[in-house]
């Protein structure tokens, strides 16, 4: 594989319009994004999949938006992984967490790896710049799977007909293979059997890891989701898993406690952790009786 190849086949997003203005497509390969996730939370079989699925579907939904503007996905389902929570931002930057990496699904019993979280509510939020407050809205989980259950936000609380598809792919060793996702949206005015006809151009190609197996790029793979429409590229990202967490915001944090709770704890080092990126920082007791230090003065 040449150099341009090795470039062209990294994990990045791409988004287009249909000539005849009438659908959005987005692809996103995010391989390399589902490996890290993996390794900074030491994730199951189960929550790799799963929180995979929702990382990938982060980097479509944000997609849209501008510059560091942001979307939330959170999850919280009776399922064994209990609460998901991921972000990304449309300069491809995504990150997230499950509270139970290490859940597994007894297959005895079930082989829907939407048991994983089970019964629940989804709920989405998007931090604009022009709102003082992130816009959100909730609905119930269909299915636990990820893309049934972003679908069926887009449709019931936006009023967008969408298909997506996420996939995870894992070897029989239990290592990641690819990771990917295809997001089609129809614009107003979008006849019915337009929509149709790209779910069924989207059910050819699944499933998707196997598409990146076989060295598809993600530009043919949208052209091929488009079929025998016509697509304009609207931009191209690369995409991370990247977390922004520092000692300075955590330290930041901690100056928002209450003087007599840091008092509790100035005398040992904390050790504080990123539920995000999983990153330590120890916070060494004088750091602690500065924050303190400042706050009385504040208060005088």
């Amino acid at each position: 594989m040449n150099k341009k190849e090795i470039f062209l086949k990294k994990d990045r997003l791409i988004r287009g319009i249909t000539t005849d203005g009438f659908f959005k497509i987005a692809v996103v390969k995010s391989t390399d994004v589902v490996k890290l996730a993996q390794e900074y939370h030491n994730l199951s079989l189960l929550t790799t999949v799963i929180l995979g699925r929702a990382l990938t579907g982060s980097l479509l939904l944000a997609s849209e938006l501008k510059g560091e503007e942001r979307i939330r996905l959170h999850l919280e389902g009776k399922g064994p992984i209990g609460t998901l929570i991921t972000e990304a931002n449309a300069i491809g930057e995504a990150r997230g967490y499950v509270e139970n990496p290490d859940a597994e699904l007894d297959y005895s019993k079930t082989d829907n790896l939407g048991d994983g979280i089970g019964l629940g509510v989804l709920s989405f939020s998007k931090s604009l710049y022009n709102e003082a407050r992130p816009t959100t809205g909730t609905v119930e989980l269909m299915s636990g799977n990820i893309s049934d259950d972003i679908a069926y936000y887009l449709f019931q609380s936006e009023q967008v007909p969408s298909a997506i598809t996420l996939d995870v792919g894992i070897d029989e060793n239990g290592n990641i293979t690819h990771a990917g996702g295809i997001l089609i949206q129809a614009l107003p005015g979008a006849p019915e059997n337009g929509v149709l006809a790209l779910e069924e151009n989207l059910k050819k190609l699944l499933p998707l890891s196997t598409q990146f197996i076989d060295d598809q790029y993600i530009d043919d793979l949208m052209h091929k989701v488009a079929g025998p429409l016509k697509i304009k590229e609207l931009g191209r990202v690369p995409v991370h898993f990247f977390c922004r967490c520092t000692k300075d915001r955590f330290l930041t944090a901690l100056s928002m406690l209450q003087i007599h709770e840091l008092e509790e704890m100035e005398h040992q080092t904390q050790e504080l952790v990123c539920h995000y990126c999983n990153k330590k920082y120890m916070i060494t007791p004088p750091e602690i009786q500065k924050i303190i230090q400042d706050l009385k003065i504040r208060l005088n």
